[in-house]
């Protein structure tokens, strides 16, 4: 029932790496033909050369996701919308190729943890230009400039807030084919929301690019250095400039005072707006809605990945051979939402994921 062998263990692996993408996936006719579609799956990914290793290409992608902010705020969004929830929580849309055609094929992304028009620039840059399509990202309550006009958001997102997010999308064009890529935090929002929604979902096809499955445990695995650095940094970017917002909640204090990642994430279910832990851990794993996922859902991790974990993978792996909607493609190389090649760094997984979406549309048409 599968194509390829499971993922090799990072940790033992120091000699040269196999360079080929390992497919694992149901043996079934269409996943055999969209496979053979993807030449980059045939061939070796050889990581950019001057990115040596797995924190290099990490680093070079935050420096370069740091980096001509003003510049690529400008010119690549093309439109951006604020839009109020129900319950009066601030989200909002940036549009990269708003006006075309009405019946141009969209990309829906859903950002990273910390994301922001700019930190994710370059994705949706590469997905346009790769596809021709139009690409609308949809930012969650607090992050960028966003202010957290209630006392509620979560690292992951909301899928009622995706939902109202996608209505307006709808609305606004009716005759696009939707399609979504869920990129890290991203990814666990995708996937809850595609298990949630079964055969409701309104995507012809989707993309989670280093997702860490079960977030219950991810956390724990992270690297230790960039759990502590990450934390940090969204403890400065949610919880202290908003503390007097949230300063009812008892677990206020102890959100402000995490120094990485597990203990904000379970510190986090008060302002998710859940009574525990265990409540807010029902409402948004992906994990636990992962086997209701009906649509079309290709999967990427690299093995050399510091933040979510080759290992995370393990336990999900016989259950995802089984569902004949998901190709899972895993790197050895490629590091966390990284995956850069050639002596310019140009992205190797934005190019897999345009040909994946690609291959599908003609398969719809």
């Amino acid at each position: 029932m599968t194509t390829a062998p499971a993922p090799r263990q990072v940790a033992t692996r120091r000699s040269p790496p196999n360079r080929r993408p390992q497919v694992i996936c149901h043996d079934n006719l269409s996943n055999s033909h969209i496979v053979s579609e993807l030449q980059q799956l045939h061939e070796d990914f050889t990581p950019t050369p001057w990115l040596f290793n797995e924190h290099a290409q990490l680093i070079f992608h935050s420096l370069r996701k740091g980096g001509r902010r003003s510049q690529r705020g400008t010119l690549l969004y093309d439109h951006s919308e604020q839009l109020v929830m129900r319950d009066g929580g601030l989200t909002a849309l940036y549009w990269c190729g708003h006006d075309l055609s009405p019946d141009t094929p969209t990309i829906v992304v859903l950002h990273t943890i910390s994301g922001s028009p700019e930190s994710m620039a370059e994705l949706v840059r590469d997905l346009s230009q790769f596809t021709g399509w139009r690409v609308v990202l949809c930012l969650r309550r607090g992050h960028a400039d966003l202010p957290l006009l209630t006392p509620r958001m979560s690292l992951f997102g909301c899928t009622d807030d995706l939902r109202e997010q996608l209505a307006v999308i709808r609305v606004r064009l009716p005759e696009s084919s939707l399609y979504a890529v869920g990129s890290s935090a991203g990814s666990g929002l995708l996937v809850r929301y595609l298990g949630e929604e079964g055969d409701a979902a309104p995507f012809c096809a989707s993309f989670a690019y280093c997702p860490g499955y079960d977030t219950d445990t991810s956390f724990d695995h992270v690297h230790p250095r960039y759990s502590r650095i990450m934390a940090k940094k969204l403890v400065r970017q949610f919880i202290t400039p908003n503390l007097e917002r949230i300063a009812h909640m008892p677990t206020a204090q102890r959100l402000n005072a995490a120094d990485d990642l597990a203990m904000l994430h379970r510190a986090l279910y008060e302002l998710a707006g859940h009574d525990d832990y265990a409540a807010y851990d029902r409402a948004s794993n992906p994990m636990h809605v992962f086997a209701n996922i009906r649509k079309p859902l290709m999967v990427l991790n690299a093995e050399d990945d510091p933040v979510c974990r080759i290992g995370n993978l393990e336990p999900w792996l016989d259950g995802m051979r089984q569902m004949p909607n998901i190709i899972l493609v895993t790197t050895a190389e490629g590091s966390h939402c990284a995956h850069y090649e050639g002596w310019l760094a140009r992205s190797w997984s934005a190019k897999l994921m345009s040909e994946y979406f690609q291959v599908m549309r003609g398969l719809s048409i």
